[in-house]
């Protein structure tokens, strides 16, 4: 079923037409029942339209909390599985601050969440219904936007003003760990979590469409901090698959941090000239150094 775009006053009619009560907003007259029996996605975005905010924090807080969990246990599976394939150096014995800063940035995710879940409950924020290739566009869009507005904003963190106060502390985790997703500056964390909201405020996205791109968004950052490369060699030399940022990518950007600032893709790192010069030959290598914290 495709109820197009719809706005929680939809879902409140939609729900009254459940209970064999006619509604259609701003429209007195009768119209047709939808059919009894919801979808999983239907009975999901009513609960988001009638949740209590305790209810919603509570949900909200274990849903990151599970993907913090996921994160460090396929994580550290991949880092088990692939380890004779190293592109970082061994990390350091985890510690509390460690430990701490990424329970502090699952639950300040948290509380993106429940403003994007409040700008859609108000209407600011709308999302579609619709499955198939719309939704598969969305995606495609999703990536390419979110890849080049968080490759400006990653630059930028980097400027030397800014650096000090808002990323370095990320760069302190040089030895790369799946936990090192959540070592985050909390004001870095939040400016990524604003984007995010700026983006889907803007562009009407299907909830299908955003699921995808979310689980993809969490396992590119996974990837990335993995500190083992789980991809071939000849990953770097093949067409299309050569333009997609893994974990070699960003284990040599924490490795010299004047290149490789791009999340999902190299295109704006090669449009802009910041591609590490021997990506390539430096594929899958592990450094014999220290790493440049710049």
């Amino acid at each position: 079923m495709d109820y197009g775009l719809l706005t929680p006053n939809w879902y409140n009619c939609l729900w009254k037409l459940q209970a064999g009560r006619y509604c259609l907003p701003g429209y007195p007259e009768p119209n047709p029942k939808y059919p009894e029996d919801l979808s999983m996605l239907e009975w999901l975005i009513h609960w988001l339209q009638t949740a209590s905010w305790l209810a919603a924090s509570l949900v909200f807080l274990v849903e990151n909390l599970v993907i913090l969990g996921l994160v460090i246990v396929v994580g550290n599976w991949m880092v088990v599985f692939f380890q004779d394939r190293p592109v970082a150096l061994p990390p350091l014995p985890l510690t509390c601050a460690e430990v701490a800063m990424a329970l502090l940035n699952a639950g300040l995710n948290t509380v993106v969440t429940l403003i994007g879940w409040q700008l859609w409950r108000h209407g600011v924020i709308q999302f579609r219904s619709d499955f198939g290739f719309g939704a598969l566009a969305d995606v495609f869009v999703l990536l390419m936007v979110m890849d080049f507005l968080m490759y400006a904003l990653h630059r930028l963190a980097h400027h030397q003003w800014l650096y000090p106060v808002l990323h370095q502390l990320h760069h302190r985790y040089e030895r790369l760990r799946p936990l090192t997703l959540f070592a985050l500056n909390p004001i870095e964390n939040l400016g990524f979590g604003t984007l995010w909201l700026t983006v889907i405020t803007v562009y009407p996205v299907s909830w299908v469409g955003m699921s995808i791109y979310l689980g993809l968004n969490v396992a590119f950052g996974t990837i990335g901090h993995l500190g083992v490369e789980p991809v071939p060699g000849g990953w770097a030399r093949k067409p299309v698959l050569n333009a997609i940022a893994g974990s070699s990518f960003h284990a040599q950007h924490h490795q010299d941090i004047k290149y490789n600032f791009g999340f999902y893709t190299l295109i704006w790192d090669r449009f802009f000239g910041t591609i590490q010069p021997h990506y390539q030959l430096k594929y899958g290598q592990v450094p014999t150094v220290e790493i440049n914290k710049g």
